[in-house]
């Protein structure tokens, strides 16, 4: 398994630019008498700054050393704020540089038989992984059937945390059956833009062709919410996917978990029914 991002990059000391504390509300914004955590009043405050417009979107806060002396807290208060609005998409991290106003998404295409790294990298971003799971078992019925496979078949199931521009987006895991695709475990996976599309083409020579969605929202979970950043409760949007190669055999069965800020989609239809390309 892997633990959660730590590391969202240091502050820039260069406040050069940076968004003034009186934009922030800082002398208002925190109270020794508030029952809630100095870190839970620092981020309400810069994100109350955010959603009313004192903080422009693409607009760099001021350097770590300004935020203490404003908020009159610790640096280690302000980090923990900060990582948080980092983690929940409000702000990103430009290292060495300091924190930016984080640019609302305008949605991810939704395209069966285009891999997350194809989708980041159209869309000018940097995609990766961290591996949570690789390995070959006897797989349930409720595995076996929707590949075409008797129950307790061997099937390689891949889990991975993805990841765009280092913030985790994505929980994503793919079962496949090991017969077609042996080997595929035991790659290495922790290349951030190794595409497992890529790889079935590439390495297997198969060809998904079609396939069906189905969308749906739920509550995360607890290991859900801490592994790509949500506060619970919270919701989630979940895709189910069934991939078919030209001999309308099951190619892989995906289930994805999106955070619905970091990773929003869009889905482009024509008159016929038929997804479009936006």
């Amino acid at each position: 398994m892997i633990s959660r991002l730590e590391d969202i990059g240091e502050f820039g000391e260069d406040g050069a630019g940076a968004t003034s504390g009186d934009a922030l509300g800082a002398a208002a914004g925190i109270s020794r008498a508030d029952p809630r955590p100095l870190h839970r009043q620092v981020h309400a405050a810069i994100l109350a700054a955010i959603e009313e417009g004192r903080l422009p979107r693409n607009g760099k806060l001021p350097s770590e050393r300004e935020l203490v002396d404003l908020f009159g807290v610790s640096r280690i208060t302000i980090r923990h704020a900060m990582r948080d609005l980092v983690q929940q998409g409000f702000l990103q991290s430009q290292p060495g540089k300091g924190f930016y106003v984080a640019v609302p998404q305008q949605g991810f295409e939704l395209h069966l038989l285009k891999s997350f790294t194809a989708t980041a990298l159209a869309n000018g971003r940097r995609p990766g992984q961290k591996l949570i799971e690789a390995r070959v078992f006897r797989a349930p019925l409720e595995i076996t059937r929707p590949l075409f496979l008797p129950e307790g078949a061997e099937v390689a199931v891949l889990s991975r945390l993805r990841l765009l521009d280092d913030v985790p987006v994505v929980i994503q895991r793919d079962w496949l059956s090991a017969a077609r695709v042996p080997g595929l475990v035991e790659l290495d996976w922790t290349v951030p833009n190794r595409s497992l599309y890529a790889e079935i083409r590439e390495r297997y020579r198969i060809r998904p062709v079609r396939g069906q969605t189905t969308l749906a929202a739920r509550l995360a979970s607890e290991a859900e919410a801490d592994l790509i950043g949500l506060a619970r409760p919270a919701a989630v949007l979940t895709v189910d996917q069934i991939a078919f190669d030209e001999r309308g055999r099951p190619v892989n069965l995906t289930t994805l978990v999106h955070h619905p800020e970091r990773y929003p989609l869009t889905l482009a239809q024509s008159e016929s029914g038929d997804i479009a390309q936006l």
